[in-house]
Formats: C-alpha cells, sequence, structure tokens
C-alpha cells in the first residue's frame, strides 16, 4: 500500500514560490511521461484498477505499474501499487502497439499479473493505450527524513501543480508541509483527485 500527502497548488506563481523555498533540499529533477492502458473491455477499470507505463527522462528508465483501489480523503492518498523496471525499448513498442504488452508478459512480472488476475477465464482480449500525460517533477530531500516530490504536470486542456510526499505516518507528513506553506505565504488546498483521475476527467480542478 502506497500513501501518500498529497497538496493541491492553484497556479504557476504558487509553485515558482515553494520551489525558491526548497531549493536548499533540492535533489535532482525527473521528465516523467505517463500511459495507461486497460484491456479493451475495461478489464482493468471495472475493477478499479489500471496499467502504467512510465518514462523517466526521455528513455533513461522505464517503469511499468499497476495502480488499484486508489482512496483519496482530505489530501492523503492510499493505492495499492505494484511495480517494477522494464526495458524502455519494449515500454516504447508497448506504447506503439498495446497488443506488444503480451509480448512482454515473458519478462514482466507485473504483466503476467494482470493478464491471470484480471482477464476472464485468465485472457484479455486486447489492450487499449488510454493516452496520458508529461510531468516534470523535483526532488527534494526535506527535514524529518521526508522526500518531497513537487510536480508541474501537463495535460493537453492544462497545467496542475502538486506537492506529494510518500510516507508511513500521513496526518503527522501533513500536518509539517502545512505548517511550512503557511509559514511561507504559500496558498494551497487537499488534492480532491489523482493526476489519473484529473485526466480522465479531461478538465484541471476550478
Amino acid at each position: 500500500m502506497e500513501v501518500e500527502v498529497k497538496l493541491r497548488l492553484p497556479d504557476a506563481a504558487a509553485h515558482q514560490r515553494l520551489s525558491d523555498a526548497l531549493a536548499p533540499h533540492h535533489l535532482r529533477i525527473h521528465l516523467q511521461e505517463n500511459l495507461f492502458f486497460d484491456g479493451a473491455s475495461g478489464e482493468l477499470s471495472s475493477r478499479f484498477a489500471i496499467l502504467r507505463i512510465r518514462f523517466y527522462d526521455a528513455d533513461a528508465r522505464c517503469v511499468i505499474s499497476l495502480k488499484a483501489k486508489a482512496r483519496l480523503v482530505d489530501g492523503v492518498s492510499r493505492v495499492e501499487e505494484d511495480e517494477e523496471d522494464i526495458d524502455p525499448a519494449l515500454g516504447r513498442a508497448c506504447a506503439a502497439d498495446p497488443c506488444r504488452l503480451f509480448d512482454a508478459a515473458a519478462s514482466s512480472r507485473i504483466v503476467r499479473r494482470v493478464l491471470e488476475e484480471f482477464g476472464s477465464e485468465g485472457k484479455i482480449g486486447s489492450f487499449v493505450c488510454l493516452g496520458g500525460f508529461r510531468n516534470v517533477r523535483a526532488v527534494y530531500a526535506w527535514k524529518e527524513g521526508l522526500t518531497l516530490e513537487l510536480d508541474e504536470t501537463q495535460y493537453v486542456f492544462g497545467t496542475g501543480y502538486e506537492l506529494e510526499c510518500e510516507t508511513t505516518d500521513p496526518e503527522k507528513a501533513k500536518e509539517l508541509l502545512e505548517s511550512f506553506l503557511k509559514e511561507n505565504g504559500i496558498p494551497y488546498s487537499y488534492s480532491e483527485a489523482s493526476k489519473f483521475a484529473v485526466f480522465r476527467a479531461g478538465k484541471l480542478l476550478p
């Protein structure tokens, strides 16, 4: 179970102000490309799951993830997640032709799991790519041993800004983050939807 605090920033100005405040803790920046897949008959989404392929920094790294049963309440996200690295060339092949995911089953534990757990009688007739979005993620080593991720997510319909922190103690982490944002005069709200949910809705939250 992945547990994260997710705080939404209203605009680019708030994002820049937070980036400046966190600058002493900066570690790295990742350029991410996220693509999502389902069975052609909605075999995954009908059971509140989705398959994601994420490319890091062009094709320097590729990760395939199975995410399921996501819940987001008061800025705290809980989701069942299983992921593994795959060959970026294979990831690109699957992006170009989603049916190549069947070939990926030979080397990917997660694809095999998808076929076994979500197929009808162990079978999925075909896969479809739902599309996706790009994300610029700045990573920071913050206090209390917390790692923060400041995201600028680029959808075709607009750009969203969010601060995330994976933690085993979400209430404490949320309290620390809210205090920091208030001290630096940075407006925020609790995220009400995951990036994938925003992508599927086709619009940014007001």
